[in-house]
C-alpha cells in the first residue's frame, strides 16, 4: 500500500510574480469508516462490534467533556486533543472580551506510533483528480 499524490503547480501568495513551483498534493483513496474499524477490530478479537461502537461512543462522549473543561485529551499512542481559540484582536488587554473570540478549534496532535507510521510510508504518482467547473449550477467535468 502506498499514499498516491499528484503534482500541482503553486504560487508562492507573498511573490506572485515569482514562478509557480510543483509540489505533491495528497490523494485520497477512499474513505475507512468507524463502521468498518468496528467489524475489522471485532473480526480481529474476542469483541463483538456493537461493543466496539459502544466504547467508541463513550470514548467520543469524555473526550467532549473533557474538551469542555480546557483539558487536553491524552489518548496515549493515539495522540492529544487540545481546543484552541481563533479571536479578534483588541487594541488593548482590559478591551478584550470573551465577545472577541470568534470560534474554537480542535487540534490534534499525534502519538509517537502514528508520527513513526510516517516515516515508513511509501508514495505513488497518480494523476491529477478532474476539476468540477459548475455552470449555472450543474457541475461539468
Amino acid at each position: 500500500m502506498s499514499v498516491k499524490y499528484s503534482i500541482a503547480a503553486l504560487k508562492n501568495p507573498r511573490k506572485i510574480s515569482d514562478p509557480a513551483k510543483y509540489y505533491a498534493k495528497a490523494q485520497a483513496d477512499g474513505h475507512l469508516t468507524l463502521e468498518t474499524i468496528c467489524d475489522n477490530i471485532s473480526h480481529a478479537g474476542s469483541v463483538i462490534r456493537g461493543d466496539v461502537l459502544a466504547v467508541s461512543d463513550g470514548l467520543i462522549h469524555q473526550m467532549m467533556s473533557g474538551l469542555k473543561e480546557g483539558r487536553i485529551v491524552d489518548l496515549g499512542d493515539f495522540g492529544h486533543f487540545q481546543v484552541q481559540l481563533q479571536s479578534n484582536g483588541a487594541e488593548t488587554e482590559k478591551e478584550f472580551t470573551a465577545n472577541n473570540i470568534k470560534k474554537g478549534t480542535i487540534q490534534f496532535r499525534p502519538g509517537k506510533k502514528l508520527v513513526e507510521m510516517l516515516k515508513t510510508l511509501q508514495y505513488q504518482q497518480v494523476p491529477k483528480k478532474p476539476v468540477k467547473v459548475t455552470n449555472g449550477g450543474n457541475e461539468v467535468g
